[in-house]
């Protein structure tokens, strides 16, 4: 038996290479059954590069996924031990090779606009924060390097917040932006209602960061919108960023993380916490995390909201998954094998980071948002776990992890937008593995999407500034 699964790998691996087109200069030179899995072996013609090795567990209808590791991909290395189940009959490999990144290496940053404490108190005044500036804030524009969804250079933009006061070593918090479908509405670029949440952390005493993510602001490329994983390198590569900018300007830091984000932001933030957790204690400690209205749970909650016949505030949001993951994961060959007409033709252009969500939304059915797919993808969201959407939608989800540090969901109970079963299913499946704490609180009962995005920040930052030193 072990002599059989060695030559099913073997011919995995090569089936893989010869199909892939990121494969050239690459070769599978060794693969081995082990004990609990499969040691993999690669040479590659062309220097210097990095690599990401992916799997699938059968060739058709099915998408490449970034396989779970120790150390976080890509890597230097031309060697891997991959743990399956012993079930497992088959799995098929390939070797992406990309370009290196000096991940974090802050590129430029630009002061842009700075705010008087006294405005910032006429500010939240205005518009009902119950908050009062400590400090007035300078405004820069961040530059950086990072990596794309398979781990290969490219850059991307945030905005930096930083108090107007010197001789204080601050705590560092990440702020992640809602859903924005633009490319200039980030805060590099505006003062959105997102890059003001960023300011008011910096008006009480926070380096604050605010990442556009990937394709947003200055980054190029489209917008992979709601994945994790990049969500979580461009969160990561932006804290760096701001260390190295204070680091270079005597900015003291006091090593304290404090992660927060609203809709898409709770997604972001929860996938960046479990990034740090997984990732990178050696550099940065959570201190506490503060995910708000996040759609934690893709491949349940989510879809099946998809697939139901309701109709929600913005149904744009379902298109929005469903073209970014095209872009990530190479769904189908092309949208009309994807998309049912005419939204096959109509819909992939809305996001061309120049229209916004109200024009998408007219776009949309109002209703059954699943109409918008073919009804063969349809039939396999439902009877094929192996399916490609649905693959896609599962790597995304955000609850399968246990965190360490302090964490508390905020979600309204009135929320139509992003269904508060998503926090629900994340706080229950953390208590499940372990978790010892977690909180689930609902900071204005009945509130929906929009309303409840104030009272879930001033909680935050109310509960953050009881921790912060």
């Amino acid at each position: 038996m072990k002599h059989s699964l060695l030559r099913l790998i073997a011919t995995c691996c090569w089936l893989a290479l010869i199909n892939s087109t990121h494969a050239q200069g690459l070769q599978f030179t060794a693969s081995q059954h082990t004990t609990n899995g499969v040691y993999l072996q690669w040479s590659d013609s062309v220097a210097g590069q990095s690599y990401t090795l992916q799997g699938r567990d059968r060739l058709p209808n099915t998408i490449w996924l970034t396989l779970d590791s120790p150390q976080p991909w890509p890597t230097l290395q031309t060697q891997w031990n991959d743990t399956i189940s012993p079930t497992q009959e088959m799995r098929f490999y390939r070797v992406v090779g990309v370009q290196p990144a000096t991940r974090g290496r802050l590129i430029s940053a630009t002061l842009w606009t700075n705010f008087s404490a006294f405005f910032l108190d006429l500010a939240y005044f205005e518009y009902g924060i119950n908050l009062t500036a400590q400090y007035g804030v300078n405004c820069y524009r961040v530059v950086y390097e990072t990596i794309d969804p398979l781990g290969g250079k490219t850059t991307a933009s945030g905005g930096m917040f930083l108090p107007q006061h010197s001789g204080v070593n601050w705590p560092l918090v990440s702020f992640s932006h809602g859903t924005v479908t633009q490319t200039n509405q980030v805060p590099s670029e505006a003062i959105t209602l997102d890059a003001f949440a960023g300011i008011a952390f910096a008006s009480v005493g926070y380096v604050s960061v605010v990442a556009d993510l990937l394709g947003l602001g200055s980054s190029p490329g489209h917008h992979p919108y709601l994945h994790a994983r990049s969500e979580a390198t461009a969160s990561v590569d932006m804290l760096r960023a701001a260390r190295n900018y204070c680091a270079s300007n005597s900015i003291g830091l006091n090593g304290q993380v404090f992660l927060a984000g609203y809709s898409q932001g709770g997604h972001t933030e929860m996938a960046l916490h479990r990034e740090l957790e997984m990732y990178h204690t050696n550099e940065f400690t959570v201190t506490a995390s503060a995910p708000m209205a996040g759609p934690y749970d893709m491949s349940g909650v989510e879809l099946n909201d998809m697939l139901s016949s309701r109709c929600p505030p913005d149904p744009y949001y379902a298109a929005y998954v469903v073209v970014a993951y095209q872009w990530v994961y190479s769904l189908a060959p092309g949208w009309g094998d994807l998309l049912a007409p005419p939204y096959n033709t109509t819909i992939p252009p809305l996001f061309n980071g120049n229209t916004d969500g109200t024009n998408i939304d007219m776009a949309m059915p109002a209703c059954s948002l699943s109409s918008i797919l073919l009804s063969a993808v349809r039939s396999a969201l439902t009877n094929d776990p192996g399916s490609p959407l649905y693959e896609a939608l599962r790597d995304n989800d955000l609850y399968r992890w246990k965190p360490i540090a302090p964490i508390r969901l905020y979600h309204c109970s009135g929320d139509l937008d992003v269904l508060p079963a998503n926090s629900q299913v994340a706080y229950s499946n953390f208590v499940a593995l372990g978790a010892t704490n977690v909180q689930l609180i609902d900071p204005s009962p009945g509130a929906d999407h929009t309303t409840c995005a104030i009272p879930a920040l001033e909680a935050a930052e109310a509960w953050f500034n009881t921790l912060k030193h």
